[in-house]
């Protein structure tokens, strides 16, 4: 179904100008330290819980995916706040009506400061399958929006399946929405791009992250050249035995400028994977830290920047 532009295209535009994203990124850095063991993220009394975490631009403001106590529904967003990066997250907070739903609203990306994406499988007359990506915006004075529904297949990213993990980035070339769907039968990772209209155009597969096995949950870096994803591939390591470590691994992948194909993608290895599902892995902001969920908890991973911009 097509929504009309007087509907969709002012909160989209809005979005595309409070982005303030980097385009244009250049090849050589920045360079990081490996990833540090993973920990459960630092909170109070078990705060941050769930899965699908993802990080605030400025680092003080957590949200995630939970079905604890208090919510609206089975599967709620909720929000943890900390005063600096060198404190505990505290308590989580569930957010309102219209963000959350009596139907699983989850995998919350927010952008630019006062946007949210996320996927909810409320009921709607123009919703597309098991879980649409939807878009709001928080404003001070009224609280958060009436969400936007983006467009069903084929003018849009929705599909009759169920779409995960939503990610913006700004490019020379253009806006795209990286997400992942099962639209087509196996859980693929998919783009879409932001059109002159301001709706966001059809998904199309990104074919050097996918293969036969389920590939889901995308987050993308502010400058669109590195990508971390779950994956339940089984890849081979140096000496000739599988690298992956069981159900759903954190995988990356890179690429020197946003007009090159994406790398071969690369298991992160033991310090982060586990036996267990390694879920909806997201950047920080400064790329320093790593956020997934696994068994209900939401663990956290640490680099340090060696050289390079910003």
């Amino acid at each position: 179904m097509k929504h009309s532009t007087s509907r969709i295209s002012p909160l989209i535009v809005a979005l595309s100008a409070a982005l303030a994203l980097p385009a244009g990124a250049l090849a050589g850095g920045p360079f990081y330290t490996p990833w540090s063991e993973a920990e459960p993220a630092p909170d109070t009394g078990g705060s941050v819980a769930g899965g699908c975490p993802h990080e605030s631009r400025d680092g003080l403001t957590i949200y995630m995916a939970s079905g604890q106590p208090g919510g609206q529904g089975d599967l709620d967003i909720w929000v943890a706040h900390r005063e600096s990066l060198d404190e505990a997250f505290g308590e989580a907070e569930n957010l309102p009506h219209p963000v959350n739903s009596a139907a699983p609203d989850f995998c919350p990306t927010p952008v630019g400061g006062k946007y949210l994406f996320f996927v909810s499988a409320r009921p709607a007359a123009d919703a597309c399958g098991s879980g649409d990506i939807y878009l709001t915006r928080y404003n001070p004075a009224h609280g958060w929006q009436e969400p936007v529904h983006l467009d069903c297949a084929p003018d849009g990213p929705n599909t009759a399946g169920g779409e995960f993990s939503p990610s913006l980035v700004e490019t020379d070339d253009g806006v795209y929405l990286f997400y992942s769907s099962n639209g087509t039968g196996n859980m693929d990772i998919y783009r879409s791009e932001l059109q002159p209209d301001g709706t966001f155009g059809p998904g199309q597969p990104v074919a050097e992250l996918n293969t036969a096995f389920d590939d889901r949950m995308p987050n993308i870096s502010k400058d669109g050249r590195e990508i971390v994803f779950s994956s339940s591939r089984l890849t081979w390591g140096e000496s000739d035995e599988f690298d992956s470590h069981g159900g759903q691994d954190v995988y990356a992948s890179w690429r020197d400028s946003t007009d090159d194909p994406w790398s071969a993608p690369v298991n992160l290895g033991g310090g982060i994977n586990t036996g267990a599902d390694e879920t909806r892995a997201s950047l920080s902001w400064d790329r320093e830290r790593l956020y997934f969920g696994r068994s209900g908890e939401i663990y956290v991973s640490e680099r340090s920047k060696i050289n390079g911009p910003k």
